[in-house]
């Protein structure tokens, strides 16, 4: 009777879950809608590159002047 009792608890479990795991899955998420770019803007959205490029430029200049500057230095002693 115990045996019994424990198979009916452990398939009653299994069938929960599969219930449960197929509510989950159910829905698909909904349609972001719109078009790739939004009117008149291009498709990456119109995100201005030109002042980061300028920033890295800059930064990437004086870490040469400076490494020009150390190797100079080091040179003299």
């Amino acid at each position: 009777m115990k045996k019994k009792y424990i198979i009916y608890l452990v398939s009653s479990f299994l069938f929960l879950c599969i219930l449960s795991i197929n509510n989950v899955m159910a829905d698909l998420p909904p349609d972001p809608g719109g078009g790739p770019g939004g009117g008149d803007l291009p498709v990456g959205g119109g995100s201005p590159i030109g002042g980061g490029l300028l920033i890295l430029l800059g930064l990437g200049i004086s870490y040469g002047i400076k490494k020009i500057h150390e190797l100079k230095k080091n040179r003299n002693n």
